[in-house]
């Protein structure tokens, strides 16, 4: 944090990034996603739910041309301005938007995104649009994603191969259980048909992956949807 301004900075491999006032500072799930996105040079790569820049900006230096989007005005103005700090600004196009409305027919290698992942009860779902990714995958492209073993990674796992994806665990770790999940503990334990959790008291830890989906197909596939609906 500095002096009088109290900004708060974000430094990550090599870069520094600015947390604007209204934009979530990156947690250990969105470093977790960052030390395995699997970044090939010359990649047209889409993030969906920028937040303050950090994959996109990382992604840019590794030599992709980004297209970030975020449904915030105040992330998608910070991200801008983290892409231009950080000497990357000609690599990264940060639009405003919700999933891939702002992306309409257009076309990526690697489609990714680490979005909020706490299951929400019928009674308070969020009204999330959802979208089509193989439609912005190019041949082979790559859908990465971030999830919670509670959300269950078998079936996640079975669900992308069903649907012309080739599966694979690009990393797991084990992290700090989240403080909202134990508000909503019972509904989390409901879902958790892997029995990744403790059946009983509160779980101190949960396992969080990095799961990638390489399209093997040509036309329509999976429909991607936030995680918490």
């Amino acid at each position: 944090m500095t002096s009088d301004a109290g900004v708060l900075l974000f430094v990550h491999d090599g870069c520094i990034f600015t947390v604007a006032d209204g934009v979530q500072p990156p947690k250990a799930g969105s470093i977790l996603f960052c030390r395995h996105l699997p970044v090939r040079a010359g990649d047209r790569m889409l993030e969906i739910g920028t937040g303050i820049g950090l994959a996109a900006v990382l992604a840019a230096r590794a030599g992709a041309r980004v297209v970030a989007t975020d449904v915030l005005d105040a992330a998608v103005r910070c991200a801008r301005a983290n892409a231009a700090v950080n000497g990357v600004a000609d690599r990264v196009e940060v639009l405003p938007g919700d999933g891939f409305e702002p992306v309409r027919g257009r076309v990526f290698d690697l489609i990714c995104t680490s979005p909020p992942q706490m299951p929400t009860p019928a009674d308070r779902e969020r009204a999330d649009a959802t979208a089509a990714a193989p439609a912005h995958l190019a041949p082979g492209g790559r859908l990465v994603f971030t999830l919670f073993g509670f959300l269950g990674v078998k079936a996640a796992l079975a669900r992308l191969h069903d649907a012309g994806f080739e599966p694979t665990i690009l990393g797991q770790e084990t992290q700090a259980f989240p403080r909202i999940g134990y508000e909503r503990i019972e509904h989390i334990r409901a879902l958790d048909a892997e029995a990744t959790l403790p059946p009983h008291g509160w779980p101190v830890t949960v396992e969080r992956y990095v799961i990638q989906g390489a399209w093997q197909g040509t036309g329509q596939g999976i429909r991607t949807e936030d995680p918490s609906r």
